[in-house]
């Protein structure tokens, strides 16, 4: 649809008069020369007062930490309220159609009954009876595909959103992620006050088009800050006044334990797919969008084609410049010296006062596509030198990367022209691999957005498990709670809880979350529950010696 056709459809459809032009600010009065001399005698009597600033727009209202602890969705769930339409009817990325469905409660949620922690064992057999003494190790949160959107950008391809595999170009709660997120950020901290938590664990795909800006909005999420505007392009304020619409800015509380980074496709790659090149910069940063973006200046942000506000802040990151942002905070998150000049986030930590070692793996491609790559050069260079030290240092392994190994590639993106890496690893070489080390326990991804576990049982090696979280951006918008559990009976077990984020004084949130259902609801999106015995879960492991 091009801008002026938006326009129309959506001035339409709320009963307004069309406005022909291009955004608000570009429109310009035309003046009639002979009145042009009296207008300069008038200037200089008018200027003193018209000089005046406008007085600042009030800081925003920090909201209170949550009252007491989050229930965990073992204790209690949140279900849909409506049936899934099929075939899909409305358009959510249509306002009107959007607020029909709002209307009809497509977007509304009640409390279910919780959904118990459900065992598994590598063979199959009951899990052996815990021992007398059992010992929590740990206990962290794994936060996965936030992508965190602008979606006003030019560099988006919202026109090409439908019902199943392209479901994503488009999300109805994206201009909200950002209040999603700090809900998510303040649910963790809440749930860290009642029991407390080592850290957070991100699972890659933090933005969604590896814009600068958008990394910026998600590292001052997690760190705290006292301003985060997730606004590009022209200063939108689509509910006027502060602090009631997903343009105004907020205060961010900030994570209250570290957080350690991950990386994902969409984090380094345009749209999670494409390389970044010349012309994809160029795009970014300019003023049209052929792929269509939203146009908050218009009632209920309606997806348009044409000419956008453009913003330099909406720059493609380069796998270093990005490396070099998320080191540059708080303590790194995990990027140091060492990582910048790698030139990837793979790195290592300890968990303290246990045999934990977390080994951090960057699976995402270069060259392009989504699915993930492991390259001999990586194995050679950091993974079996940090598998043979941990070894030799009787550290229990959790390795942790943005893809499973079941979504690994051969490095091709035919799109792009990209031919296969002959350095890429297959499956079955990377499971043999892993299942070398009989001290690893846990392999943590994300990607997929569907929660899930896999056993991974090599050829003549070492079993281990493989627990995928769901995403924040998606259907069921959930973290997981993962405790390491030493069961005083020769096993280990990974206990693995969803949670759903909590929106409590947040209405700004809580619309967000409305809007994320009906993007289920509507038939457009898809649900990443997961199989019943994949949502909650209890994972036993023989214990390394």
């Amino acid at each position: 649809m091009t801008h002026t056709r938006a326009v129309r459809v959506a001035a339409a459809e709320f009963g307004r008069p069309a406005v022909e032009e291009g955004r608000r600010g570009r429109r310009g009065a035309r003046l009639s020369l002979p009145l042009l001399p009296a207008l300069l005698l008038l200037a200089p009597a008018c200027a003193p007062e018209e000089a005046i600033s406008p007085l600042p727009p009030p800081a925003p209202t920090p909201l209170p930490p949550l009252e007491g602890a989050p229930p965990l969705t073992t204790e209690r769930t949140l279900e849909v309220v409506s049936a899934v339409i099929d075939p899909p009817a409305r358009d959510p990325s249509v306002p009107a159609d959007m607020e029909q469905l709002l209307a009809e409660g497509y977007g509304e949620i009640a409390i279910g009954p919780g959904q118990p922690l459900v065992p598994a064992t590598l063979d199959g057999a009951p899990p052996p009876p815990r021992g007398a003494r059992p010992r929590l190790l740990s206990r962290f949160v794994h936060l996965a595909d936030t992508q965190l959107a602008d979606d006003e950008s030019p560099a988006r391809l919202a026109v090409f959103d439908a019902p199943g595999v392209f479901a994503s170009a488009f999300r109805p709660q994206e201009g909200h992620e950002c209040r999603i997120l700090n809900a998510a950020v303040r649910t963790i901290n809440a749930v860290h006050r009642s029991a407390p938590l080592d850290f957070v664990l991100l699972g890659g795909d933090n933005a969604d088009n590896a814009q600068t800006n958008e990394i910026s909005w998600f590292m001052d999420i997690l760190d705290g800050a006292e301003h985060v505007e997730c606004d590009s392009g022209d200063d939108d304020d689509p509910v006027r006044g502060p602090d009631n619409d997903p343009k105004d800015p907020f205060v961010a509380e900030g994570l209250a334990v570290p957080w350690r980074w991950v990386t994902g496709n969409h984090d380094v790659l345009h749209q999670g797919s494409f390389p970044i090149d010349e012309g994809r910069k160029a795009l970014a940063i300019g003023g049209m969008s052929t792929g269509g973006t939203r146009d908050w200046s218009l009632p209920g942000a309606p997806v348009v084609t044409g000419e956008v506000v453009p913003d330099p802040g909406r720059a493609l990151l380069s796998r270093p410049a990005l490396l070099e942002q998320v080191g540059a905070t708080g303590d790194g998150h995990g990027i140091g010296a060492d990582e910048r000049a790698y030139g990837k986030a793979f790195y290592e930590f300890d968990v303290k006062d246990t045999p934990l070692r977390v080994i951090v793996l960057d699976t995402s491609s270069d060259t392009g596509g989504s699915i993930g790559v492991i390259l001999q050069d990586d194995v050679d260079r950091f993974i079996r030198p940090a598998l043979d030290r941990a070894k030799l240092e009787k550290r229990w392994v959790i390795l942790a990367s943005h893809h499973a190994s079941r979504v690994l590639g051969d490095g091709s993106f035919a799109p792009a022209g990209v031919d296969a890496n002959p350095g890429a690893l297959s499956v079955a070489a990377w499971q043999s691999l892993v299942g070398g080390y009989d001290n690893v326990l846990l392999h943590l991804a994300g990607h997929t957005h569907v929660h899930r576990w896999t056993r991974v049982e090599p050829s003549g090696g070492h079993a281990y498990w493989e627990l995928e979280t769901s995403a924040l951006a998606d259907y069921p918008h959930q973290v997981r709670v993962i405790e390491i559990w030493d069961d005083d009976n020769g096993f280990v077990s990974i206990r693995g809880t969803a949670l759903d984020y909590a929106v409590d004084g947040d209405p700004v949130a809580e619309d967000g979350r409305r809007r994320g259902v009906v993007d289920l609801t509507s038939g457009f999106g898809s649900d990443g529950s997961g199989e019943p015995a994949w949502r909650n879960v209890e994972l036993s492991i023989q214990r390394p010696d």
